[in-house]
This record gives C-alpha cells, structure tokens and sequence, in this order.
C-alpha cells in the first residue's frame, strides 16, 4: 500500500478572484532549490501514485463500471465533462447512453454509489475537462462563473475530490486560473486539481505555462501526455524521439524547473492500442521512474540531481489497461512501491 501524504501545516495565502488575473511569472531554478520541503497542495493523494482515466463512452476499449477499477488506481479521472449548449461555459456530466447500454443499464445512481464505495477503499476522483474533442470557453467573466457553478455542482452530486485538465485545444489562461482558483478556495486544501498537458504544451512558450505558473502553488500534479507527439525538446535543448527514456525524462526536467517534484508525474498509453504513438513497454516507464528519482536506469540523459518525491504515473487509459490484461497497472502500481519514501 502506497504511503498517503501528511496533511501540510502550511496555510495558502488567499488569492483574489477576480477575472483577470495576471499571468505569473515562471519560477526560477533559485525559487526551488527545495522543492520538495513544501507542501502547498493537495494532501488527498499517496506519495506515490497511479492515475487512470475512466471513460465514460464506448470505443474498443473494455466498457466499465466504476466499480470495476482495479484497486491499483490511486487516483480516476473520470472522462469527461461536456460542455453545457444552454449555459455557455459551463459544463454538464451523465453516464453516457452508449457506456449504459454497453453494460446492461448503468444508472447514475450506480456511477455515485460506485464512486462512495471506492472513495471509502482509498481511491481519489477527479472530473476532467477536455479531452481530444472537448474543449471550454473561459474567454469572459460570465462564462467562468458558469463554469464554476456547473463543476461545484457536479462535483458536490459525484461526491468527487476535484478538476483534471486535459484541454487538447487552445483555451483562456486566466479565464481557466480564475476557475480554478475559485474551486479550490470553495472546496478547501484538499481539493485535488490536476492537468494533463500534450508534450507541445508545455514546451518553452507552450499554451499551458502561463496556467501552470499562474497556479502552480494549488497544483496537485502534472501527468503529461508523453505520447501521440512528434520529436521534442529537452531540457538541454536537445531533441528527443518519443519511445524512450530519455524522451520522457529530458521532458519531466523542465517542469521541475517550475513545479515542486511531487507535482511532476508521467502519462503513458496503457496498451498500444490507447494511444496513436508513443506505447512503450511498461518497463521503460519504471526506468523512467528510477531515473528521475535516484538517477538509476537512465538513457543518455541523466538528472542533474535525484527527485525522490516524483509524483507518479497516469495513463490512458483504465478501460485499455484492462483489455490488455492489467499489465500496465499491475507492474507501475508496484513498481511505485519501490520508489523511495520522503
């Protein structure tokens, strides 16, 4: 069993709400020579966790009921929350029709009692936004108001434990920030929020750094998506192919330039079938694990210094990890085990 995090002493000071906040300017590697002595966000999450994406529609991919997640998933994101047509900004969110059919009549008051019995187990839920079709107008004060109202309400009737985002197409930095920093001041420390970034995106000048700058004191954690993506580069400014080590740890390093270790995690396809490009065997995410943390089972690239506290790893998806019988789960979840404890 992955060790939970200890709650932080450490109050965060409160931030204003206005619409238009001003975008952060990104840390410096002076502003974290220890990053991982503070902890300002969620204390919900092991130290060490294993995030899966829970679809709610139906593609080749096992359908599943909630109730049918493995036990190794630290922390479901379900997937996703639609935009609402009536209320613009604002998003809605059901057990999709087909996903039901699929499974012989799965309700929304099954999906909520799935969740409260996995919740008393230990398990963490997140409502994710976006998504390869999905996308969300912030672009005005009324609109973010109706996003806020819409996910508290979604939120508080899943009984969930925050927001993941996973937006694929250009959105608005400080209509997004505002958001999600209203939710964390409605919901308290605890309240998880999470992103998952295409490797584009957090590039130097990427969409998602102002986002991430802008709210990295309430950041739960990172999981890019080290998959579905062309050459890209490292922290060195060196290139580097996807499939690798080397091409997810030379990428991991640029967000610990700016985020604390614990706020830095991996997402990988969970079968080869998940994602267009980028599967790698599980092994090669467990290397990527040992070489971000104690430098061990590196590629050519090698951290300038160990990150103990790494987060953990997220794929896409839980539906896919079970057609491919677990493989991935089962060897990350006890792999994360492994990883040293601070």
């Amino acid at each position: 069993m992955r060790i939970r995090r200890i709650t932080a002493a450490l109050a965060v000071a409160a931030f204003p709400l206005a619409f238009a906040t001003a975008p952060a300017t990104a840390a410096t590697s002076s502003e974290h020579e220890s990053p991982e002595s503070t902890e300002l966000g969620s204390s919900a999450l092991p130290e060490h966790q294993l995030t899966g994406y829970w679809q709610n529609f139906v593609n080749d991919a096992e359908p599943l009921r909630v109730s049918d997640v493995p036990a190794d998933y630290d922390l479901v994101a379900l997937a996703f929350a639609q935009n609402d047509p009536a209320r613009p900004g604002a998003v809605r969110f059901n057990v999709d029709s087909g996903l039901s059919n699929a499974l012989g009549g799965y309700t929304d008051a099954q999906l909520k009692s799935d969740i409260a019995a996995k919740k008393a187990q230990g398990t963490d839920f997140v409502m994710s936004i976006g998504g390869a079709k999905g996308s969300v107008d912030l672009s005005t004060e009324q609109r973010v108001n109706n996003f806020v109202d819409s996910m508290t309400g979604i939120i508080e009737e899943y009984g969930l434990d925050g927001l993941d985002i996973d937006l694929e197409s250009n959105f608005d930095a400080a209509g997004m920030t505002s958001a999600a920093r209203q939710l964390r001041q409605h919901f308290g420390q605890d309240f998880i929020l999470t992103m998952a970034p295409q490797t584009l995106y957090v590039q130097q000048d990427g969409s998602y750094m102002p986002l991430i700058n802008n709210l990295s004191d309430i950041i739960t954690v990172v999981h890019t998506q080290y998959y579905n993506s062309g050459s890209m580069f490292g922290c060195a400014g060196e290139v580097r192919s996807q499939g690798s080590v080397d091409f997810i740890t030379a990428q991991a390093c640029n967000l610990l330039d700016v985020l604390r270790a614990d706020q830095v995690s991996l997402g990988l396809p969970a079968s080869p079938s998940a994602a267009g490009s980028g599967y790698v065997d599980p092994s090669v995410v467990t290397d990527a694990l040992d070489c971000l943390a104690a430098r061990t089972n590196c590629g050519d690239f090698v951290p300038d210094q160990a990150h103990p506290s790494v987060s953990g790893v997220m794929t896409w998806s839980i539906n896919w990890d079970v057609s491919n019988g677990r493989d991935f789960s089962r060897t990350v979840a006890d792999h994360l085990d492994t990883l040293p404890s601070s």
